[in-house]
Formats: C-alpha cells, sequence, structure tokens
C-alpha cells in the first residue's frame, strides 16, 4: 500500500503496521490483504460484494480489522459484510472507512453490515469515518448498520464522524431479544454544506431488554444535520435516545424523535438538546490566554470526545 492509503488505515483503524488478529483490508475496490485465526474465519461473498466474518462460540478476546480505503477518485461502491457471532463470544471489531479524493468525480462508499449476536454474545463495534483531498470530487458514506440480538447478547457501537464527508446517510436498525442490551455512540461534525442524516430504528422485543442511543454532533458553517429516532417497546424494556447538538454560523439542525409503548411496563426515554456555545465558556477560556477560536476548538474537542 502506498503512503496515502497507510495514512488513511491510521485515520480510520488506528493501523500503523499489521494489526494482530482476524483483518480483511480493502482497498480502492478489492481486497489487499486478509488474515484468519482458529476462532475466526473470513469468507468472500459469491453473490455480492463483500464478506461474511464468523466467529466461533466461545471466542474471547479477539479482534477483527476490516477497513476500507479509497484513494482513486470516482470509485463508487457498496459492500455487504456479515457478522455472525458465537454463543458467549466476547470481541472487538473495528471497521471505518478513509477517502481521499484529488480528482473531480464523486467517490462513495456505502458499507451494509449486518450482525447477528448469539444468545450471551459480546461485541464492542468501532467505526470511523474520514475524507480528505484537494479536487472538487464528492465524498459520500451511506453506512446501514442491522442488529439482531439473541438472548441476553450484548452490543456497544461507536461511530465517528468529524472531517471530509460532503454527505451521509447513517442508517440503525435493530431488534432485540430477552436481556438483550444494545448502546449507539456517535459523534458527527459537519462544516461547509456538507450534509449528515442520522436514523435510528429499534425494536425491543423481549423482556428487559434495554437500548441506549447517544448521538453528539457539531454544525459549523452551512451544514446541514437532521437526526430522526425511532424506538419501539414491544415488551417490559428500557430505552433512551438522546440527540445533542452544538450549532455554528448559518448551520442548520433538526432532530425528530419518535417514541413507541406497546406494553405498559416499557420504560421510553428522550432528550434533545441543541444550542451555540454558551458565551462564559468562551470568556473563561479566553481569560486562561486563548483566543476566540482556540476557545471554541477546546470546547469542541471536550464536547466530542
Amino acid at each position: 500500500m502506498d503512503s496515502i492509503q497507510k495514512n488513511l488505515l491510521a485515520q480510520v483503524a488506528d493501523l500503523h503496521e499489521v494489526p494482530e488478529g482476524a483483518y480483511n483490508i480493502r482497498a480502492n475496490g478489492a481486497g489487499v490483504s486478509r488474515n484468519t485465526t482458529a476462532n475466526i474465519d473470513i469468507v468472500t461473498k459469491t453473490d455480492k460484494d463483500g464478506i461474511d466474518i464468523i466467529i466461533k462460540p466461545g471466542t474471547k478476546n479477539e479482534s477483527v480489522h476490516i477497513p476500507v480505503v479509497l484513494s482513486q477518485s470516482g470509485i463508487q461502491e457498496s459492500v455487504y459484510n456479515d457478522f455472525y457471532i458465537g454463543e458467549d463470544a466476547d470481541v472487538t471489531i473495528v471497521a471505518g472507512c478513509g477517502i481521499h479524493n484529488c480528482g473531480v468525480d464523486t467517490s462513495k462508499h456505502a458499507g451494509i453490515h449486518t450482525f447477528y449476536l448469539e444468545k450471551n454474545a459480546k461485541v464492542r463495534y468501532v467505526e470511523k469515518h474520514y475524507g480528505e483531498g484537494d479536487g472538487n470530487g464528492e465524498n459520500i458514506m451511506d453506512p446501514v448498520t442491522i442488529v439482531h440480538l439473541a438472548e441476553n447478547a450484548h452490543l456497544e457501537m461507536e461511530t465517528t464522524q468529524i472531517k471530509g464527508i460532503d454527505s451521509t446517510i447513517r442508517v440503525t436498525k435493530g431488534d432485540l431479544a430477552e436481556g438483550a442490551f444494545l448502546e449507539v455512540r456517535e459523534k458527527i461534525m459537519t462544516h461547509g454544506k456538507q450534509y449528515a442524516k442520522t436514523d435510528f430504528a429499534i425494536d425491543m422485543n423481549g423482556e428487559n431488554c434495554k437500548c441506549n442511543l447517544i448521538s453528539r454532533s457539531v454544525a459549523k458553517g452551512n451544514s446541514k444535520q437532521e437526526f430522526f429516532s425511532v424506538m419501539n417497546g414491544n415488551a417490559a424494556c428500557s430505552g433512551h435516545s438522546e440527540c445533542d447538538a452544538i450549532i455554528m454560523d448559518g448551520a442548520c439542525v433538526t432532530a425528530s424523535p419518535q417514541l413507541t409503548a406497546n406494553n405498559i411496563d416499557a420504560n421510553l426515554i428522550h432528550e434533545a438538546a441543541i444550542g451555540k456555545i454558551a458565551g462564559e465558556q468562551l470568556i473563561k477560556l479566553m481569560t486562561l490566554g486563548l483566543t476566540e477560536q482556540e476557545a471554541e476548538e477546546q470546547i469542541i474537542q471536550g464536547f466530542l470526545k
């Protein structure tokens, strides 16, 4: 891989060398490197573009890296990755996509990831999106994550997009069985004329299942963000949806929650807050010697941490 691709890998997957454990690295529309382990297999799909990641029951303390990089302008792809997590497994999965576009054509990656977690399985899933380039071509990412959690399965999902993506529609759908737990934490920053849409839709079907959705975002320039959250409590369950946004310049942010309780013991909560940086916060930091711009950046970094 060349220096541009290596830098993209560092940005989206914190990879500076070949990772330990299982991995599949994709660059410019093709697989370039793969490794499997005794407990984790990676198989190329035969009916469409993508891979199956199969993790044996009881697998503990192992990881899978599946980053994607695009360094040629104009590549547009949809990739389907399915994850089969065996009973009682406990693993970390690191994904993400980086785009370097110095041309005039649009570069686009749509990763459609479907998770099947068996009973008592536990996964920490990290996904970062990053874009760069000095051309006129747009960088587009449209990730789709579909989650099926069996009894007492546990999925923690962290998604980050803070630079270089002109347009993104981020879809997350899930269904939870008895005792299952889903937590999604996303961080987004847009600037210029960028657009970002978050679309959550979660069905809590099992007794005592829980879901926690947290979105933090910063909208700068004339960018636009939309946050849609649908949470259906179909059993005695607990659901919490939270959207916090900082709005700056001429940006626009919309938050649209929808909660539906189909069971008398469904406990559903939504919180939304949209506002500018408080003046007293800026003043406090500026009295310590920071410029107004430096103070803003410090506040934003802390907010998105």
